[in-house]
């Protein structure tokens, strides 16, 4: 009887305590400044887009001070360049 008393009581103590916690803010949606990455890179597939760019060392150039001048950082500037690279 007394087991029983003191497992209910517990339960009732939890369940308060869990009721006064503070829920989570919801998710909130990506803004539009922030872009998505397309894919993550692995090392394999930065070495092929390096590889690649070698081949044309005055765009890569042109293209890396573009990155240079918005500040770039990470994986945008990767994406950024493999876009450079593609253009014209």
């Amino acid at each position: 009887m007394r087991c029983t008393r003191g497992f209910i009581a517990a339960v009732i103590f939890l369940s308060a305590v869990t009721a006064a916690l503070p829920t989570p803010a919801p998710a909130q949606a990506p803004s539009a400044t922030t872009p998505a990455p397309k894919m993550k890179l692995t090392r394999q597939k930065l070495s092929e887009m390096r590889a690649k760019w070698k081949a044309n060392k005055p765009k890569l150039k042109a293209c890396r001070t573009e990155v240079r001048k918005k500040g770039l950082v990470g994986d945008d500037r990767w994406f950024f360049i493999e876009d450079c690279m593609d253009k014209s």
